[in-house]
C-alpha cells in the first residue's frame, strides 16, 4: 500500500507539529504500533510507485535506504497473503544472508514480532507465519534461478553483479 492511501502515511505528511500533538494523544499500544508502520518513517522515495508496475528501480548511494525499501515492499508482499513465493537475488549467497535476510534493515529485522519469518538456513528460505516463503540466490549461479516459480523478486545490488543482463533474461 502507498504511504499516501494509509492513516499513518496521512500523519507523516502532517506538519511536525500536527504529527506531534497527534502521536501524543495515541495509547502505548497505538504508538507500539506506529513504530512498525514503513509508510509513517519512510521517504517517498523509498515507497513504491503508484500503479501496475513490473519493475521499480532505487537508485541511491550509501544509507540513502534501498536495502530498507526491499525490504519493506517484499514483507508487505509477504503479509498481504496475495503472493506467496518470492526470489531473494544479490551479488552472492552471503550478501543475500548478510544483508536482505539477517542485516540491520533486513526482512529479520524489520518483522514485527508477531509477523517475523523464520529463516531455514540450510534451505535458504525464509517462511512467514502465514505460509509465504522466499528463497535467496546468488547472482553467481545462473542455474539456481531456473525452474523455480516466483511471484515476485527483490534483487539487491543489481550494479555489482557479474553478468546481470544474463541474469535477468534467465
Amino acid at each position: 500500500m502507498s504511504g499516501a492511501r494509509s492513516k499513518a502515511g496521512l500523519l507523516a505528511s502532517a506538519p511536525p507539529n500536527v504529527r506531534r500533538r497527534i502521536v501524543k494523544r495515541l495509547g502505548p499500544m497505538k504508538r507500539e504500533q506506529l513504530l512498525d508502520e514503513w509508510s509513517f518513517w519512510a521517504n517517498g522515495a523509498q515507497l513504491p510507485p503508484d500503479g501496475d508496475w513490473r519493475f521499480w528501480l532505487i537508485m541511491g548511494g550509501r544509507g540513502s535506504g534501498k536495502t530498507r525499501a526491499g525490504a519493506e515492499w517484499l514483507r508487505a508482499q509477504a503479509e498481504s497473503g496475495r503472493r506467496g513465493r518470492f526470489a531473494l537475488v544479490g551479488p552472492t549467497y552471503a550478501d543475500v544472508r548478510n544483508v536482505m535476510i539477517e542485516g540491520e534493515s533486513g526482512l529479520l529485522a524489520i518483522a514485527p514480532k508477531e509477523q517475523r519469518p523464520v529463516f531455514e538456513s540450510s534451505r535458504g528460505r525464509l517462511v512467514w507465519p502465514n505460509g509465504a516463503q522466499a528463497f535467496a540466490f546468488s547472482a553467481e549461479s545462473l542455474e539456481g534461478l531456473r525452474g523455480p516459480q516466483f511471484h515476485a523478486a527483490w534483487c539487491d545490488e543489481f550494479c555489482v553483479w557479474k553478468n546481470g543482463e544474463t541474469v535477468l533474461s534467465t
